[in-house]
């Protein structure tokens, strides 16, 4: 059975939301400013033209460049000139290549001793989305192997309120599969992606063929994998408007939710929860994949950690993901220097790449009043994608940083979790998701994917090589969705893509 929190309790852990009847409402705004944030982000109706700020989806922070490979890359557009100056300082730090310890660069050292990559920009392509090998490549860049395996008798996790903040790592190999090692170690093992065709017939007669990724694990260097070990493949997202994601009040995340259904409308959405390790409270989830982390500094730091085997003063493991069955990891040098200050990465080393993060512009949208968008726009209403792809919705007038504060923004999603079905289902947990939910991805953006990126790779394994693939492995809560896309004209499909291509 699904852990669940009603909206009585969530009001209880967290002080910020009041009570209406129908649920939680904001407390940043006035009367006034509620029922004008209500009216403006409600659905539209009116499909015969652009709706006022749609081609501003990250509200006055929208970056206004030419799409190109750096369209990902640009700061919010209204930031200060000295908040200019932490970005390009948060940016060098994204884009640092960590080396191993000891080094003659020792502000650039305590790499590993495993890791999955060198830097963010490793796997963050130009600020964009990862991708599984392409053919012909040896060694992912961009996507790892989540572990985990069902938690037992000596299950060592803190719950605060009934919630855990973290999974339960393999006993040999920890939380993810670590294919690179500094010199002198080994690595932990590689990742194998082997696909198989899934033929798809749509309602007009077109065959499009899915492939169907199967994992697994060779090269083991420390021993065999627990035998009820789980796998979930993961690739990087993408980064823009992050900051803008993390000011959405949680009462209008909330706002979505209906976790028994009661609408009737087969779409269950609902929060992930998790423990911010600051505060030791509980917290909505709202990045990551099955939105796991409540705040972009947590999850910077995790990966810092995880990914890089840099440890930072909010998740401080200077052995990165080593366990304590590997014996020959915990024996390496590790970065930490006194001087420098209590762990590899002090502040404000990981204060600047939080920043940065944060204030991530969203470009421009592109011919968003044409006559084929705007009939895009309409059946990606009617086919219920909307449903859990939320369009709008408006930042908390509290935002410590004025460029968040107060934005009409257009991310396309509910940031809540759904099922997914079987297709895509990697049956492992995390934290209040189960192997069938994933959170709804933001769309803005989506449309330049390749031009930043060098790829059209969807969905958290990059199985999916085109918006078409992506949308038709849509199962679950989403099957409705699905079928009626796939069960659309030749032309109106072509309308709906395009209108995703102008996001």
């Amino acid at each position: 059975m699904k852990t669940r929190l009603t909206i009585a309790l969530v009001a209880v852990l967290f002080g910020g939301l009041t009570l209406a009847q129908d649920g939680a409402v904001r407390s940043d705004l006035t009367p006034d400013d509620l029922a004008r944030v209500q009216r403006v982000t409600a659905p539209t109706r009116d499909f015969s033209k652009a709706e006022n700020f749609e081609a501003k989806p990250a509200g006055k922070g929208t970056t206004r460049f030419a799409a190109n490979a750096d369209s990902f890359s640009h700061f919010l557009d209204n930031l200060s000139f000295e908040q200019e100056e932490q970005f390009k300082l948060g940016n060098a730090l994204f884009r640092k290549i960590w080396v191993s310890s000891p080094s003659s660069t020792q502000a650039s050292d305590g790499l590993g001793p495993l890791f999955n990559a060198r830097g963010c920009q490793s796997c963050h392509l130009k600020d964009g989305r990862g991708h599984p090998p392409f053919e012909g490549q040896a060694e992912n860049v961009s996507m790892f192997l989540r572990l985990s395996v069902p938690p037992g008798g000596d299950d060592r996790r803190v719950a605060v309120d009934g919630i855990f903040a973290d999974e339960v790592g393999d006993p040999t190999y920890g939380t993810q599969l670590q294919d690179f090692a500094v010199p002198g170690l080994e690595a932990e093992g590689r990742m194998v992606i082997d696909y198989s065709d899934l033929p798809v017939t749509l309602g007009d007669g077109t065959v499009v063929t899915l492939r169907a990724p199967h994992y697994t694990v060779t090269d083991l260097n420390y021993g065999p994998l627990a035998d009820d070990v789980m796998l979930s493949p993961r690739i990087a997202n993408p980064m823009i408007g992050l900051g803008l994601v993390e000011q959405v009040p949680v009462a209008d995340i909330l706002a979505h939710a209906d976790p028994e259904d009661a609408d009737g409308d087969g779409i269950s959405g609902r929060a992930n929860w998790t423990i911010d390790p600051a505060s030791q409270s509980v917290q909505l989830g709202r990045f990551g994949w099955k939105a796991g982390q409540a705040s972009i500094a947590r999850q910077s730091a995790s990966a810092f950690a995880g990914d890089i085997g840099i440890g930072s003063p909010l998740v401080n493991k200077p052995y990165g993901d080593c366990t304590a069955k590997q014996v020959e990891c915990l024996a390496m040098p590790t970065g930490e220097q006194a001087r420098l200050g209590p762990s590899e990465a002090p502040d404000p080393v990981m204060e600047l790449v939080t920043f940065y993060a944060q204030t991530l512009g969203v470009p421009e949208r592109r011919d968003v009043d044409t006559p084929a968008v705007l009939a895009g726009k309409q059946a990606f209403y009617a086919t219920g994608c909307a449903n859990c792809h939320t369009p709008k919705f408006v930042t908390s007038r509290d935002a410590e940083n004025p460029a968040l504060r107060f934005q009409l923004i257009w991310p396309y999603s509910d940031f809540l979790l759904h099922d997914m079905g079987e297709g895509l289902a990697d049956h492992r947990p995390e934290g209040l998701a189960d192997g069938y939910e994933w959170r709804t991805p933001p769309l803005w953006g989506i449309g330049l994917t390749e031009t930043v990126s060098g790829h059209s790779f969807y969905l958290h394994d990059g199985r999916a090589r085109n918006l078409t693939e992506a949308i038709l492995w849509h199962g679950g809560e989403a099957q409705a969705a699905r079928d009626a896309f796939a069960a659309l004209s030749p032309d109106v499909r072509n309308d709906l893509l395009g209108f995703l291509g102008s996001l």
